[in-house]
């Protein structure tokens, strides 16, 4: 029993782990949380699936196994003393009980029999008579119940854990170890998979998941094996005709609602279902629970903007969430990179902490801009309130190499600081936040303008053309125009080539540290002037308006061109040759379901009602005993009785029990 309650112990010390620590998540999820020595530390331990660990199965082995053991040695027992009497006590023996009662009974030996054996059944005791000679013994007990308690408690652990064992990952391994199964690892079709990753129809327990887009249907699901996974036959296909989900004004979703079709491919008969969070399907066995939602292969139409050379003409791409793409990317009409496109996820509503509108600290326009790594929301975390900033989507590139990077764009603009911008992400890997461009956007809310502006900085002629209308405009009588030409032509080249970054290196190596913040400014005023007359030819060449000169528009221009500045910037460390923005999108969605067949469930549920049964036995049920010696008495006027009682546990409710039978005993000797 020591052993058990050892056992036990560990069990909830493993439970409580498997509680709190989130079970089940990818590996880079744990690996970014604990860092990769206490990962591999904690993985051989298989903390993140506690209750399918192999240490975990065999303490409830272990478990099962020792109590039932101890129910089957004591068990017996303790109906024999349940159900026993005790009859056989002597009259000596209980003047050694503390709670004991000597008096004598006017009545004779029968009409006392008679009174006490009334007074005992009427407090619920069961009366047992024996005789000896000229003396009764009447042996009482009631709350015998209380032993069947330890029992059923004792019992309930044994059934919850064959229930728990029942309903674990333990008849799928016994598979993979005596069954030839083995996960699959690669990717394939369920069609191509061999029958050594597929379960049988008949497998007594899983646990599974499967994934349906809107108007499919499927009949297999997936179970999670380590890296892989193992196929699970259903006994029936189920189709999802529409997905309903409704949000909360924080945008977290507060209501799935998945309407299936069920056919059974035994009798063809087909009938429709509702599934919702806590409101399964249950049919032949298996019980389909709403779990989640997941895109099922929306159609996209991605906008590419070579990040290249002098080239801004855009071309679209047609996508699918899930799928690839090949494309190339060019600069001045040459194939530069192939890459591989591939839509990861497409998200119609994202509710997101913006700013509202009210000023904000300037965009900082020192020489160390760079990417600005945002946490939890793309818009920072200044002045928030929520708000729906509409769709967004999420697509991997991939080069030749092979090294992938996630990128997310916005569909819609969103402003900031006055500036209605679009907000374009990017990071290494999953574990990583998203780091965004913020692209100001013109009056049509397309980053068109301020790509045409990128392409007109990457032509040496533009550069050119602009730094001469700067020196026309700001050359002072008198002045040195060629190098008042050629600091401005290096200012600009360097800035076109390596951003603000690559002044701040170039004002370092050459000017000295005193003077370094007023020579900043000055080339921060230089490079505002010439970037004005880049936008202005690009504008020209474009068959686009001037820029006002004056009034709140002029303000409005100004305010875009600081944006435009350091978004350009950004874009000398943003890791693709191509930036892509959504421009259209069908969403087609899916529903993720759990299924399982779980035989356990009963097992437990009657183990429940055993431990429920079994703690209230030992709490509020009482095992006590009461023995009555009557003897006549010597000199013939009466009857002797001695009494004694006991209980397992000498509480307040026992000692005023036993002076209540005191009190009854003592009233019949003055009777």
């Amino acid at each position: 029993m020591r052993f058990a309650v050892s056992l036990l112990m560990f069990i909830c010390v493993a439970s409580v782990v498997g509680t709190v620590l989130p079970q089940g998540r990818p590996a880079s999820n744990y690996i970014d949380q604990f860092g990769p020595f206490w990962f591999d530390v904690f993985d051989k331990f298989s903390i993140w699936h506690v209750y399918n660990s192999w240490w975990f199965l065999l303490i409830m082995g272990f478990l099962v196994v020792s109590t039932s053991v101890c129910l089957i040695r004591n068990a017996p027992k303790m109906l024999k003393d349940a159900r026993s009497f005790r009859e056989h006590v002597r009259a000596s023996s209980l003047r050694a009980f503390p709670h004991r009662v000597d008096t004598r009974a006017t009545l004779d030996l029968p009409g006392t029999e008679g009174a006490i054996r009334t007074l005992l059944r009427g407090q619920g005791y069961a009366v047992r008579e024996r005789r000896d000679g000229d003396g009764v013994l009447l042996a009482a007990k009631k709350g015998s119940a209380n032993r069947l308690g330890y029992i059923c408690a004792h019992a309930a652990m044994v059934v919850i854990c064959i229930g728990g064992l029942l309903d674990s990952e333990l008849p799928v391994r016994l598979q993979l170890l005596f069954a030839d199964k083995k996960p699959i690892v690669d990717n394939m079709l369920i069609a191509d998979v061999p029958q050594s990753g597929r379960l049988p129809m008949g497998n007594p327990s899983f646990r599974a998941n499967v994934l349906v887009p809107e108007g499919s249907e499927r009949n297999t699901a997936l179970v999670m094996i380590g890296d892989g996974v193992l196929v699970q036959p259903l006994p029936f296909t189920l189709k999802l005709n529409k997905f309903d989900v409704e949000y909360y004004s924080t945008g977290m979703p507060s209501r799935f609602a998945s309407h299936v079709e069920v056919t059974d491919p035994d009798t063809g008969k087909s009938f429709e279902s509702v599934i919702e969070v806590n409101e399964p399907l249950r049919y032949k066995g298996v019980t389909v629970y709403q779990s989640n939602m997941g895109d099922g292969g929306s159609k996209v139409t991605l906008t590419g903007y070579p990040l290249q050379g002098a080239q801004a003409a855009p071309f679209t791409v047609n996508g699918t969430v899930d799928e690839t793409n090949d494309i190339n990317a060019q600069a001045n009409g040459q194939t530069t990179q192939s890459m591989k496109l591939r839509v990861t996820d497409l998200r119609p509503i994202n509710v997101e902490d913006i700013t509202d509108g009210r000023p904000q600290d300037a965009v900082k326009q020192d020489f160390s801009e760079h990417l600005a790594a945002v946490t939890g929301s793309a818009a920072g975390k200044k002045n928030e309130r929520l708000r729906n900033v509409g769709p967004t989507v999420e697509y991997q590139l991939v080069d030749d190499a092979g090294q992938a990077r996630d990128y997310r764009v916005y569909m819609l603009p969103i402003e900031l600081n006055e500036v209605p911008v679009l907000l374009a992400g990017v990071r290494d890997n999953p574990s990583q936040n998203f780091g965004y461009l913020r692209i100001p956007v013109d009056d049509d809310g397309s980053p068109t303008e301020f790509l045409r502006l990128r392409a007109a900085l990457a032509d040496p002629t533009v550069r050119a053309e602009a730094v001469r209308r700067f020196v026309e405009r700001n050359l002072p009588a008198g002045a040195d125009r060629q190098s008042l030409e050629a600091a401005a032509q290096r200012g600009l080249d360097t800035y076109a080539r390596g951003g603000l970054r690559a002044l701040a290196d170039l004002l370092q190596q050459g000017t000295d540290p005193a003077d370094t913040e007023r020579a900043a400014a000055v080339v921060l005023r230089l490079l505002g002037s010439t970037m004005y007359d880049v936008r202005a030819i690009m504008r020209e060449r474009n068959g686009m308006p001037p820029l006002p000169e004056s009034g709140p528009q002029a303000e409005q221009v100004g305010r875009w061109q600081q944006v435009a500045m350091g978004a350009l910037s950004d874009l000398t460390l943003y890791p693709a040759p191509v930036l892509f923005t959504l421009s259209d999108f069908k969403h087609i969605q899916a529903s993720g379901f759990q299924v399982s067949r779980t035989p356990g469930k009963s097992a437990v549920y009657l183990g429940s009602l055993l431990l429920i049964i079994g703690v209230f036995s030992m709490f509020y049920i009482r095992d006590r005993r009461i023995w009555v010696w009557l003897t006549p008495a010597r000199d013939g006027q009466g009857t002797d009785v001695q009494a004694a009682m006991t209980s397992q546990k000498r509480t307040l409710d026992f000692n005023q029990e036993f002076d209540r039978f005191r009190q009854a005993m003592q009233r019949l000797g003055r009777s």
